[in-house]
């Protein structure tokens, strides 16, 4: 991930087809020695490439991973939308039923707090 930032950050300086020497001088600036191996590897993928369209690429494929809550969300919007919309409704008056009920069950205890 360090050579891809390296990579963006000397193409946002202006320098379209960063070399090695330019992701490495940009690495050596935070004190991270560059790997020969993972950073020809980065600069062989990305050379020749408008890194824009790389990267809209790459936001397509990340639309798809699910992350969080929106795995519940996407299921419900896939499936059967009113089963699932259905689903939250019910597990939230359950949990109100509980709650109610534990308030219940401490005014019977037998006492007040002002007697």
């Amino acid at each position: 991930m360090r050579y891809v930032a390296a990579y963006l950050l000397a193409t946002l300086g202006g320098n379209s087809s960063p070399s090695a020497k330019d992701i490495k001088k940009i690495l050596d600036s935070v004190g991270i020695e560059a790997d020969d191996t993972r950073l020809n590897k980065v600069i062989n993928e990305l050379n020749g490439k408008d890194i824009n369209d790389v990267i809209n690429a790459g936001l397509s494929k990340l639309a798809c991973v699910p992350a969080g809550g929106a795995v519940a969300v996407s299921a419900a919007a896939a499936g059967g939308g009113d089963k699932a919309a259905a689903a939250p409704a019910a597990a939230e008056k359950k949990e109100e039923e509980k709650k109610e009920e534990s308030e219940e069950s401490d005014e019977d205890m037998g006492f007040g707090l002002f007697d």
